[in-house]
């Protein structure tokens, strides 16, 4: 079997730069695909963080303007990453994260700064880089869906082009008059184009024009095929329902593995598994909860937003207290669910323990801690902190929705009976369904045979990239199939 090249395209890239579970999975996935005879190359914006990083590097493209100012690609190493970076300072040299400016707001060039991203990684696709010249373009949420496009317009073919939807909620739409400044023709504003709604729409233009489309989860991909949920886009998304695969994302089994975790207070497997005691009651500390053992601590690891649910989770805190439960809480997001959040801490102090940030290091040990971890999201695409739960023995309590639906058995009767139920499903957006399911949970936690059974059930569970890894080279090697035939007819 014939090795592929295949350039991910990507505007975070874990361990670099990180602000969700898009990195995660643009960071891990390279990896899992090695072994399957697939070179991968990250192509990630050149953000002070991901330029203080690189072990060298070396210029393989430069372009003398790039949108407002010169630009070069590296070619550079970071771990065990192979990148490419696109220094481009007048873009991405800038405080913030990246996306939004030291005060929360959007930058106001946006639309130019992943434009950037998107037409570098189609230059790259049509062979401006001769040492790496990629057989598929993968590319990632709106900030890189641009790329098909600028591959359909400039006429110069280049490589098979998939782009994955992360999270359909967020699409890049930026105003029509900026269609020429992007460097888009005219002709390229149109519903088989770029338009959408009266808009440059950048993600759009990646699911109207890339050859394959996939998205996180088998049941997301149906999901936004729907009106009330496709954001949209389902007709589109219909139209190209043949083009569509949900394809689940894994997380990094080293990164996240707690018997060799050093962020956690003390390793254990599935053979030593009381051990695990220690971290809860490390976690209760850490966020100044009473030292009990015997209460079941909920762990909340999430941005604080209405797509995560976390205003239901705040209307049923008094049932999650009445049942004698403790909650642990890392995030952050709109300012009223933080206040919220803080209020709940302060009128219930040693019950709620609440952290607004974001720590990589106190996440570990919520996962390493917690007996349960919340996750009551309206959708969710696939969702990460439920497959890391399951790695570290946190049951999950999860909306039915997505890919929380695709990943955890639920605890019903037949599964419990067969041994095979990982966590607690419950309806999304509903609060009493949330408040039954916390029910459930303290019912489940008192008689500690079936808790410890759920716990070993998510030990066991396969949350690794090894098998989505080979539903992606699967996809890749098709699309090279389908180029050769197309070809190989018209020659």
């Amino acid at each position: 079997m014939s090795r592929l090249k295949v350039l991910s395209a990507a505007s975070e890239l874990y361990p670099l730069v990180k602000t969700g579970g898009l990195a995660d999975v643009t960071g891990a996935l390279p990896g899992a695909l090695s072994g399957l005879e697939i070179d991968v190359r990250s192509l990630v914006p050149g953000y002070p963080q991901v330029i203080g990083a690189l072990e060298g590097g070396e210029t393989v493209l430069s372009i003398p303007d790039l949108f407002g100012g010169p630009a070069r690609v590296l070619a550079a190493t970071a771990g065990a990453l192979d990148l490419f970076v696109l220094d481009a300072p007048h873009l991405y040299d800038r405080s913030g994260n990246p996306y939004t400016q030291p005060d929360g707001k959007d930058w106001p060039d946006n639309a130019f700064r992943f434009a950037a991203l998107a037409r570098t990684a189609a230059l790259i696709a049509e062979g401006a880089t001769p040492a790496f010249q990629p057989d598929i373009l993968h590319v990632h949420d709106w900030q890189a869906a641009l790329a098909p496009a600028y591959l359909r317009y400039g006429g110069k073919g280049g490589a098979a082009t998939v782009v994955t939807v992360h999270n359909l909620a967020f699409q890049g739409q930026f105003p029509a008059e900026l269609l020429g400044p992007l460097g888009l023709p005219p002709e390229s504003f149109s519903i088989g184009g770029v338009e959408h709604y009266g808009a440059v729409g950048f993600l759009k233009a990646g699911l109207r024009l890339a050859d394959r489309i996939t998205t996180v989860s088998p049941s997301y991909a149906l999901e936004i095929q729907q009106p009330e949920t496709g954001m949209g886009l389902d007709g589109l998304l219909r139209e190209r329902s043949a083009r569509l695969s949900g394809i689940l994302n894994g997380i990094d089994t080293d990164v996240w593995n707690p018997a060799t975790d050093p962020r956690i207070a003390a390793a254990y497997s599935a053979e030593n598994f009381d051990v695990r005691a220690n971290n809860k009651a490390t976690l209760q500390d850490t966020f100044g909860l009473e030292p009990e053992p015997g209460a079941l601590v909920v762990g909340v690891v999430s941005r604080l937003s209405w797509q995560k649910g976390l205003d239901i989770l705040a209307e049923a805190l008094p049932v999650l207290l009445g049942e004698g439960m403790q909650l642990a809480l890392l995030g952050a997001g709109d300012a009223d669910l933080e206040a919220r959040f803080r209020a709940a801490a302060e009128a219930n102090p040693g019950r709620v323990g609440v952290r607004i940030g974001y720590d990589e290091a106190v996440a570990h040990r919520i996962q390493a801690g917690s007996d349960a971890l919340a996750v009551p999201s309206r959708f969710e695409p696939c969702g990460l902190t439920q497959l890391c739960a399951l790695r570290y023995g946190a049951v999950p309590l999860v909306a039915r929705v997505g890919g929380l639906a695709d990943t955890i058995i639920d605890a019903n009767e037949m599964a419990l009976a067969a041994g095979v139920a990982t966590g607690i499903k419950f309806q999304p957006g509903q609060r009493e369904s949330l408040e039954l399911a916390l029910r459930k949970a303290a019912t489940l936690f008192r008689d500690r045979g079936t808790w410890r059974r759920l716990q070993l059930n998510g030990l066991a569970t396969d949350v690794s990239w090894r098998a989505p890894a080979r539903r992606y080279a699967q996809l890749y090697r098709e699309l090279v199939a389908e180029r050769s035939t197309v070809s190989g007819a018209t020659a």
